[in-house]
């Protein structure tokens, strides 16, 4: 079974995401973002540290495709979004008007190994499609690839899951 939880920031979407998985034996949650360097973001890191059972094991890899095929069982990949950020540096492609050949690359082989996984997953991702245009070119290229990426993911999916206020709707 593979679900797509989506849904605002601070919208009760990863939690949603985690009670998915509550009744697995073991669960890899896989961090595929960068890294931050401050209180804020390891404040938030702990928060939901705190929630997942000791017996979860926790893979901090941005290389999404290779962290999924290191698991045979139920994975939760926490979050879409900043797996895309991670790419996004490492490609360099913040400032390129060409994005989204390399970006399509990766964001194909993600996909691939999402279908290629045989356990439960469950893939948790922001909604940024509601808002209003961004001012600054990083935040359209950012809306706009989320977009793609969520679009692919959720053509895998069994369910999507859209999150907003804690409560859930499945579409």
């Amino acid at each position: 079974m593979r679900t797509l939880v989506t849904g605002g920031v601070r919208s009760g979407k990863s939690a949603h995401a985690e009670s998915l998985l509550a009744d697995a034996p073991e669960v890899a949650y896989i961090a595929p973002g960068p890294r931050y360097d401050d209180g804020d973001w390891a404040d938030r890191i702990a928060e939901h540290r705190s929630r997942r059972p000791a017996s979860w094991t926790t893979i901090e890899d941005t290389d999404l495709p290779r962290a999924l095929a290191g698991v045979s069982g139920a994975a939760l990949v926490d979050c879409l979004g900043t797996w895309l950020t991670a790419r996004f540096d490492d490609l360099e492609l913040w400032e390129r008007r060409d994005w989204q050949q390399p970006f399509g690359e990766a964001l194909d082989a993600a996909v691939a190994a999402a279908e290629r996984h045989l356990g439960d997953l469950v893939l948790v991702t922001n909604e940024v499609g509601l808002g209003v245009v961004p001012e600054h070119r990083s935040g359209r290229v950012f809306r706009d690839a989320l977009g793609w990426t969520n679009q692919r993911f959720a053509t895998i999916c069994d369910d999507v899951t859209l999150v907003i206020s804690g409560r859930t709707l499945t579409l």
